[in-house]
């Protein structure tokens, strides 16, 4: 049985249908000579007589008309396996494994090129890890996310970055508190600087931590930390009970929370950098080869 091959197959699913070798032999584009010796050849290799045939007449044994029914489906398997190979090839079907900081789906350019890329894209199946920018370094390296969306950070060097945008960073404060009466534009870093402070902890692992702390004290400024978490969400929750100021990217300023507002700085600005990172020596799928595309060619912050 090891010399049955799929054209065996398919030349027996031809003949089954036509019921006549010199119809069948048109259909596969082949004389009729060499199509009977190839299912003479199919029989002798199953062991089994599959077709009944005289002068006039040709009919299917039983054995040929259960061997017809598994033919058929072993093609159509080998026709499916093929066009979804092609499809994965194409980058129109398989996996995206995206890396993602907490900010990253609040950002309209991430948002927009998930939903461009699921809707050009409807057979791939996306899937998303939330993790801060260190938590996503490993996994890079490893080869268990295609590409990560993170905030500005030392890299490996086998670690290539592109810069998506540069988001301001706002001030984080209640509703209460005396700075939201300034005067628009006129908010500086040092307005903070007595300020009890909640932030990120250092052991969070997020890029933030390091990035606001080196931004103040470029401004002589040592925050007055008084509460230390490892989620912004956490932050703004705290923020919102009286507990202290803070400062995050202007992402966040889509989450509306009961007793925050949201100031902008004025001339005193500061950015934070949204980079996406890929492994510049591992070759891309083709499913996150299109949607790094389509990411890029979105010049829209």
């Amino acid at each position: 049985m090891t010399n049955i091959e799929l054209r065996h197959l398919r030349y027996f699913i031809a003949v089954a249908d036509e019921l006549h070798f010199g119809r069948a032999a048109e259909r596969l584009h082949i004389s009729q000579p060499p199509l009977s010796q190839q299912i003479q050849a199919l029989e002798a290799a199953i062991g089994a007589k599959l077709l009944n045939r005289n002068n006039r007449n040709v009919s299917l044994t039983e054995a040929g008309e259960a061997f017809l029914k598994e033919a058929r489906q072993i093609i159509s398997r080998v026709n499916d396996a093929s066009l979804q190979a092609s499809k994965i090839h194409q980058g129109i079907a398989g996996n995206l494994r995206l890396g993602l900081t907490s900010s990253a789906p609040f950002l309209r350019r991430v948002q927009r090129t998930i939903q461009r890329f699921h809707l050009q894209y409807p057979e791939v199946n996306i899937r998303i890890e939330e993790m801060n920018s260190t938590q996503q370094i490993e996994p890079l390296l490893e080869g268990r996310i295609d590409l990560g969306i993170m905030r500005n950070r030392q890299l490996p060097e086998v670690l290539h970055h592109q810069l998506l945008l540069s988001e301001s960073l706002v001030a984080v404060v209640h509703e209460d508190n005396p700075l939201v009466n300034l005067p628009e534009g006129e908010l500086t870093f040092h307005h903070l600087a007595d300020q009890p402070f909640v932030f990120f902890s250092k052991d969070s692992g997020t890029s933030m931590y390091d990035d606001i702390r080196a931004l103040l004290s470029s401004h002589g400024i040592t925050p007055f930390i008084t509460q230390e978490v490892g989620e912004p969400l956490t932050i703004i929750g705290l923020v919102s009970a009286g507990l202290g100021v803070s400062i995050l990217p202007a992402a966040y300023l889509r989450i509306q929370v009961d007793g925050v507002r949201y100031l902008r700085f004025g001339k005193q600005q500061g950015t934070t950098q949204v980079w996406m990172v890929n492994h510049r020596h591992r070759e891309l799928s083709a499913p996150a080869t299109a949607f790094m595309k389509l990411m890029m060619q979105d010049k829209n912050p």
